[in-house]
């Protein structure tokens, strides 16, 4: 009977055997979901597609808005000039003004948002909300002026 550790040592310069695992000889495992369905969407995939709708809706009635970066991020920075955020707040968004060369930017915040909604509509109106006041801040525009419905709560078109 020969023994698993008596196998002949392979060189160092021979590449490994692909490892396969063939659970029960039932195959290889595959993904879950296929690429295009919803449920293999991260979170951060499903928050970026939630930006970009509200972007798309606004950019519909602003032209202008082509010219504007939209970013998320994770979190805020906090620097030394955001300590007057005040010990219970954090932003949900925020720009970038506009200088030189490089066009003005807006900031989505997605885990403070994430964490102020329970489910993806509260999480798509907070979403679109944010976006609107940040948009009206670079436009120097109201938020009613930029959507009028604004704060309605609703995410349709």
């Amino acid at each position: 009977m020969e023994r698993p550790d008596s196998q002949v040592p392979r060189s160092p310069g021979e590449p490994r055997p692909p490892r396969r695992r063939d659970r029960h000889g039932r195959g290889m495992r595959g993904p879950v979901a296929p690429p295009q369905v919803p449920l293999s969407a991260s979170r951060a995939d499903a928050f970026a597609d939630l930006v970009q709708d509200a972007v798309e809706r606004l950019e519909r009635r602003w032209p202008q808005l082509a010219e504007v970066d939209f970013l998320v991020l994770e979190v805020p920075r906090l620097t030394a000039e955001d300590e007057a955020w005040g010990g219970d707040t954090v932003p949900l968004g925020g720009i970038v003004p506009a200088r030189d060369e490089r066009p003005a930017r807006v900031v989505v915040y997605r885990r403070p948002i994430e964490i102020r909604t329970k489910g993806r509509d509260e999480r798509a109106a907070l979403v679109h909300d944010v976006v609107v006041e940040q948009v009206a801040e670079v436009l120097g525009l109201t938020p009613e002026t930029v959507d009028p419905r604004y704060g309605d709560g609703e995410d349709e078109d």
